[in-house]
């Protein structure tokens, strides 16, 4: 593999395995699959899930403005609140748009009725997300109206319902959000067109009950006659690539650190925030074979730190190190902190061939300050 690192690496055989089965429950269920562009946005990779989902869901003006130029499919658009300036654009190009609020409803509801159906985004107050910073049903989310601050008089123009209360989760807890969903507004699902079912939805997870998805899909469907939405980042590319870096050098201070050209903090920034440990390729904890590292980035952040991870052998100064299933929620958080160079992108193709599609230097460092 004689590519320059750091670099992303999607697998286009494995991006092609979850779509597939995306596209199953969508013909076993009905509902629409739309790309989250939040978690996942490698554009190289845009003409091969077209083939499958039905278009893209954006936070706001530049993920709608890329959807619409580079997916050329349907556009659903969200923000917690839009701005005056990029309103008009963002209804130009979108299909559908989701209001987080009575008061931009009214605010944009004249400039936006006739041009593409609109939502709003709802609180079931229900969720069962693993940590408190992905939860947007938690106390004082300002992400959804909630039954109480529920305006039936204000409700002409609204041709759908939105609500996202998952995060990397099976069938059963978005069962318990039904359940919410419809206990607060059912009376008033039938008036609609279509229910946007959000994301969280962790389909392409091995174990996950799809079966149980698309009987809980099914049976709404036939309740409500609607049309139904879902809108999957992280189950499009799921387990789909790599994040390949190569050892700097090796330092001791108790413990031997290895550190490598990325950063946790600027490439990885999940493993901190959430946080949770990433796979490396060849790699088991601490002390489980018998050379023990500490992988750490290249920045002046303390923290920057991946974990500690045990090898068969010692690593030595331009070793690569694989961490796995690094192509979701990482390409849209990078950062250039410290000056520190964004990964290049490759696609693995089906006959094992990488192409680098994109190289990345100082001058989207330069345009950043």
């Amino acid at each position: 593999m004689d590519i320059s690192t750091p670099v992303y690496i999607l697998e286009e055989k494995k991006l092609e395995k979850n779509l597939q089965l995306l596209d199953y429950v969508q013909k076993q269920s009905g509902a629409k699959i739309l790309l989250a562009l939040k978690g996942f946005a490698f554009q190289a990779s845009f003409d091969l899930v077209g083939k499958y989902l039905h278009g893209c869901c954006a936070s706001g003006l530049h993920e709608a403005k890329l959807a619409h130029q580079e997916m050329q499919k349907e556009v659903h658009t969200y923000a917690p609140a839009f701005k005056d300036e990029e309103i008009d654009e963002i209804i130009s190009i979108s299909n559908h748009l989701v209001f987080n609020s009575f008061n931009q409803w009214q605010k944009y509801k004249d400039m936006a009725v006739g041009k593409l159906s609109c939502g709003l985004r709802v609180n079931p107050e229900v969720s069962a997300s693993p940590k408190e910073i992905y939860n947007p049903c938690s106390p004082y989310s300002r992400l959804g109206i909630t039954k109480a601050e529920f305006k039936e008089d204000l409700l002409e123009g609204i041709e759908g319902l939105h609500f996202h209360a998952l995060c990397e989760q099976d069938a059963d807890a978005l069962e318990d959000v039904l359940k919410s969903f419809e206990e607060k507004f059912g009376h008033l699902i039938s008036q609609m067109k279509w229910i946007n079912f959000g994301g969280g939805h962790h389909i392409t997870r091995e174990g996950y009950d799809v079966k149980k998805l698309i009987t809980l899909i099914k049976e709404f469907k036939v309740r409500y006659d609607v049309e139904v939405y879902l809108e999957l980042g992280e189950a499009v590319g799921w387990q789909t690539g790599t994040l390949v870096t190569i050892v700097l050098d090796i330092v001791h201070n108790d413990i031997d650190i290895a550190i490598l050209d990325t950063s946790a903090e600027a490439h990885m920034p999940d493993t901190i925030i959430m946080p949770y440990r990433a796979e490396v390729r060849g790699a088991k904890k601490a002390g489980e074979k018998a050379y023990t590292y500490r992988l750490a980035g290249n920045t002046c952040l303390a923290g920057d730190i991946m974990g500690d991870y045990s090898f068969d052998t010692p690593l030595k100064v331009g070793d690569k190190i694989i961490f796995e299933d690094q192509i979701h929620y990482t390409i849209v958080k990078n950062t250039t902190f410290n000056g520190i160079k964004l990964p290049d992108l490759a696609i693995q193709k089906e006959d094992g061939t990488i192409e680098v599609v994109k190289k990345f230097g100082y001058d989207e460092y330069k345009r950043r300050n």
